[in-house]
């Protein structure tokens, strides 16, 4: 006998978000889909949207992201046969008041932060308990190449951001992107200066991308209890 899996007060909060997001998307757009369990009641809530009659064209900022697409009857695109992004709806790891976001969790930042650079607005949506100021209370993850994986450890241990190689659950073996790269999460209580840990990860040879997305979100909808609560960016 299957037993069902009951709504958590977060996972409802998501839920409110995510619908509060899909309002914004109109007949026509080309909307980027973010990856994590937050953007799939947003890519769900679009495939029911679709299903009445949305015309949208998606595209999947991850391969998980992509698959649940298919299943909702979304229509896929990408970016190289359509490069201009209306609206981009996303989760985050960890938002603070100027919606400065730590993402990657889900091992998608790469594809994220290229989706949401070509996207014309951001759209973040979050439980109550991603909200952190100051910024912190999640690993930064670094998405990295293979070659060279030794010495960038050491680097970032030297500068004392507590580095880790991302392992995939159940086997173990080292976590691999998407685009076939290596994470490593550094382990930081706060990032208070954001600016300058982003700066230095991009001087990094071998860095990929960094989970630090600064000065890209447009506005977080964030659930709290029963309603959403906005922030917008000044």
């Amino acid at each position: 006998m299957s037993v069902p899996v009951l709504s958590t007060p977060l996972d409802a909060e998501k839920r409110l978000a995510a619908e509060a997001a899909v309002q914004l998307v109109a007949d026509g757009m080309t909307v980027g889909l973010g990856t994590g369990s937050t953007a799939e009641h947003a890519v769900r809530a679009l495939g029911r949207l679709a299903a009445d009659g949305l015309a949208i064209r998606a595209i999947a900022t991850s391969e998980a992201t992509r698959r649940l697409a298919t299943e909702c009857g979304l229509a896929l695109t990408d970016l190289n046969e359509t490069p201009h992004v209306d609206l981009t709806i996303d989760g985050t790891d960890r938002f603070d008041d100027h919606l400065n976001l730590i993402k990657g969790g889900g091992g998608a930042l790469l594809r994220e932060k290229i989706v949401a650079a070509a996207s014309d607005r951001f759209v973040i949506i979050a439980d109550s308990s991603k909200r952190a100021n100051p910024l912190g209370g999640f690993p930064v993850p670094v998405e990295v190449v293979r070659f060279g994986l030794q010495p960038i450890l050491n680097r970032f241990a030297e500068q004392g951001w507590n580095p880790s190689l991302r392992r995939a659950a159940g086997s173990g073996e080292p976590f691999v992107t998407d685009e076939g790269h290596l994470i490593l999460d550094l382990a930081l209580a706060t990032v208070d200066a954001t600016a300058s840990l982003a700066a230095e990860l991009d001087c990094v040879p071998g860095v990929v991308a960094h989970g630090l997305f600064l000065n890209l979100a447009d506005v977080v909808l964030m659930g709290r209890g029963e309603s959403v609560v906005e922030f917008r960016r000044s």
